[in-house]
């Protein structure tokens, strides 16, 4: 089916006439002269539609000769203005909004906007969603405020085919996206990888962007299925801000502050904090946070900037393996709170990023971004483990001590310009990237078991309290340099027929891990190991309309895979090809959006971690210890819907579908079994959300909303192996459920409270790390949030 549709699209482009047209780019600033980002454009005649960016500037490609009318739009407000287009002559404008900064913010943050209008930072260049031959997502501020988003995965709830995978030890969220899991490797902040070991911070983001399918062309080592990428606040050079307490159910309290305003003329800042305790619906789990994300703005020049920021967390959080499994594959019928750890385990976390972004705009063509980051993330840990009780409940329980520290640097230069050859327009995207990994971990001679308890009768052993001694045995640094050299031309043929073709050159250095023996005061050395490989990706889109495109898409990654296997031996790199075809809709004037998806991933060399030590018989708990399990292939449809039917109203919707199966394996004892479904892959998964403003002069400034999410069936424990030394079946049926919030939420003047009942109906479900963390979704909770605005 994809060769087919490719064949046909290729013929489309083939049988194009391109004709001779240019380019009107424009700015659209405040009455105080601050750029006015995120509003509507349209070029009326044409019917053409785009968004400003942060600067404010909006360009429309490919106009004929002739005199336009261009409306401004946004909440109550439209501006006009007429152009006139000579051909050949790049015609640009300005125009100047009734409203100053602060008042145009109060607006557009209300507003909606078609997912299909705004492109994403994430791309690294401005195109025209509807030009991308991908498929994207965004979860703006307000979507976030309307749902008070605690973690990552209440804002990934309302993103199709993306969802929280598993919660092992309940410290971290891993999330997957087309049946694969996303690593380290495919989370992003303002551009720049950041560790997955923490639960991110949700109220210092403006938005959070999801490119889904492949992304190795603009970001080297990644896995297949998406990246994630968090967008935080800006400076503003109008004084503003908020000051805002969140309360909510199992002691929650978070106050928070987020101000803004000018230095001087040149010079902004933003400063974003907040405290968070609360303890939880699981028996002795406790959690206690900081957080602060300072930022400055420098405008250097009329045609530079630096914007330097700071982003520190700090996370102390029960470690929690939930309620386990007994005999291996049966979830026992415990209470949604029972809590099998000790009341003294911890898990400290800290990650501290420290970034840097210059740009430059050379010409009214070409631009130049830099982007600087240095990240370190430090892990304290110390608790009980992989909750596997005998079929009588009995439970000997595992403990394991980790200290390890990462240190991260970045840098990436992009340059991206646009020019024609002859009447064909390009816009050029060509950078490189490099980037050092340095990891210190730490093992310890901690006892391997603490204690025995029964988890189906707690008075049958008496359980110890004490914090048994560990001493460093060895420390192991890992050095790990990667870089890469990328080009991305989108090829406007005509209005009908774009080409998104480029290629990225990657290497990754995997240089000798050195382990120090503390005990014993001696060193020994690991292989190291280099890797390189091109990954090209071609894309073909046609718009029959300006508010259709269908595309279709390929692309060729090379994937490093971390860790060794567990003779410590480095892994060798997957080559994975992505196959992507759909449908782009912007109906109804930007009232609907309407996008269907297709996709087929194959991954010709898996890697997932090992199950057992060296030896083969002992279970392995390092998740640095990996094995490559053969060919995977994952095929699927996706369905996105975003409506604004009537003022007010606001619904987006999806639902997605996925079959990820091994499709190439080994033959011989302990290889995987050759179509079985990978766990924790739901087939099925869908999202809803629906908010409705009240305009009416009573009822004004009163908001309310339901979102819902369904899981489908998965599988979890492990996958079956071919003549595995097990006598039983490895996999556990893991149902779907379906989760219901309502939200209502009042504005007054400055002030505004919000509230939410998630989980009204009291589902009881899990999300299962293999067969040791089974962790209970939190049942019916209250929240509430009282903001007031600087």
């Amino acid at each position: 089916m994809f060769k087919y549709i490719f064949f046909v699209i290729s013929v489309l482009f083939l049988q194009s006439y391109a004709h001779a047209q240019t380019s009107i780019k424009g700015i659209v600033l405040t009455n105080d002269q601050e750029p006015a980002t995120q509003v509507n454009i349209t070029l009326n005649e044409l019917k053409l539609q785009t968004v400003s960016n942060e600067d404010g500037v909006f360009v429309f490609e490919n106009v004929p000769t002739g005199v336009y009318n261009i409306s401004i739009s946004y909440i109550g407000v439209s501006v006009k203005k007429s152009v006139e287009v000579i051909n050949g002559t790049p015609t640009s404008i300005k125009i100047t909004l009734p409203q100053n900064a602060q008042q145009l913010d109060a607006v557009v943050v209300n507003s909606k906007k078609g997912m299909n209008t705004t492109p994403l930072s994430a791309g690294k260049v401005a195109i025209n969603p509807l030009a991308l031959p991908q498929s994207v997502a965004v979860v703006g501020q307000m979507i976030m405020k309307d749902q008070q988003a605690q973690r990552l995965s209440d804002v990934i709830r309302n993103v199709n085919g993306v969802y929280l995978g598993t919660t092992r030890g309940n410290v971290q969220e891993s999330f997957s996206a087309r049946g694969y899991g996303f690593s380290s490797s495919n989370m992003f902040k303002n551009g720049a990888r950041v560790n997955t070991g923490i639960m991110p911070e949700i109220s210092s983001l403006e938005k959070v962007e999801i490119l889904k399918g492949s992304a190795a062309i603009l970001y080297g080592n990644v896995a297949p299925g998406g990246i994630i990428n968090m967008v935080t606040k800006q400076p503003k050079f109008n004084f503003g801000g908020e000051v805002a307490l969140r309360t909510g159910s199992y002691g929650l309290v978070k106050p928070s502050v987020d101000v803004y305003g000018p230095i001087n003329k040149n010079i902004a800042y933003r400063i974003n904090t907040t405290v968070e305790k609360a303890d939880s619906y699981r028996d002795q789990v406790q959690s206690d946070r900081f957080y602060v994300n300072p930022s400055f703005l420098f405008n250097l020049s009329k045609k530079s900037s630096l914007l330097i920021q700071g982003d520190y967390l700090k996370a102390n959080f029960t470690p929690d393996f939930g309620i386990g499994t007994i005999d291996n594959t049966i979830i026992p019928n415990v209470k949604r709170s029972a809590f099998f750890g000790t009341p003294w385990q911890y898990n400290k976390v800290q990650q501290a990023t420290a970034t840097a972004t210059y740009k430059y705009q050379i010409n009214s063509n070409w631009s130049l971004a830099t982007n600087t980051s240095y990240q370190q993330f430090t892990r304290n840990y110390y608790s009980i483990e992989r909750i596997q009780a005998l079929a009588n409940g009995d439970f000997t329980r595992p403990l394991n001590r980790i200290q390890l520290q990462e240190d991260y640097a970045i840098v990436g230069v992009d340059v991206t310009g646009k020019f024609k050859t002859g009447n064909v327009q390009h816009t050029l995207l060509t950078g490189m990237d490099a980037d050092h990994y340095f990891t210190t971990n730490y093992t310890f001679n901690n006892p391997t078991t603490y204690d025995k308890i029964n988890i189906l009768d707690p008075n049958k052993f008496t359980p110890r309290t004490d914090i048994p001694a560990a001493s460093k045995v060895t420390r192991v640094q890992t050095p790990i340099y990667r870089m890469g050299a990328y080009v991305q031309d989108l090829i406007t043929l005509s209005p009908k027929f774009n080409v998104l073709a480029g290629i990225r050159w990657s290497q990754q250095q995997s240089k000798a891990a050195t382990t120090k023996y503390i005990l014993k005061d001696s060193i020994a050395k690991s292989i190291a190991k280099v890797d390189q490989a091109f990954s090209p990706r071609l894309g073909l889109v046609y718009r029959p309309t300006q508010t259709t495109s269908l595309f279709a898409s390929y692309a060729n990654s090379f994937n490093v895979n971390s860790g060794t296997d567990v003779f410590g031996n480095a892994l060798a790199p997957s080559i994975v090809d992505q196959y992507e075809v759909g449908i782009k809709n912007e109906l109804l004037q930007g009232r609907l959006s309407f996008n269907v998806t297709a996709y087929k991933i194959i991954n010709n060399n898996l890697a997932q971690t090992a199950q057992f030590a060296a030896d083969g018989v002992t279970p392995n708990n390092n998740s640095n210890l990996r094995e490559l399990t053969g060919q995977t292939t994952s095929d699927g449809v996706e369905v996105d819907v975003q409506a604004t039917p009537v003022k007010g109203l606001h619904i987006i919707a999806g639902y997605s579908y996925n079959n990820m199966r091994y499709t190439k394996v080994k033959e011989g004892k302990g290889n995987y079994i050759k179509g079985e479904r990978l766990i924790n892959t739901p087939a099925n998964t869908a999202n809803a959300s629906i908010t409705y403003a009240f305009h009416q002069q009573k009822l004004n400034g009163l908001k309310v909303g339901v979102s819902t999410l369904y899981i489908g069936d998965r599988l979890g424990g492990w996958n079956n192996t071919q003549q595995q030394t097990q006598n039983y079946n490895r996999l556990i049926n893991v149902k779907g459920f379906t989760t219901v919030d309502v939200m209502v939420g009042y504005v007054y003047k400055r002030f505004s409270l919000q509230t939410k009942l998630s989980n009204i109906f009291n589902v009881y479900n899990y999300y299962v790390h293999e067969n040791y963390s089974v962790n209970p979704i939190a049942p019916t909770q209250f929240v509430s949030t009282l903001t007031y605005k600087l």
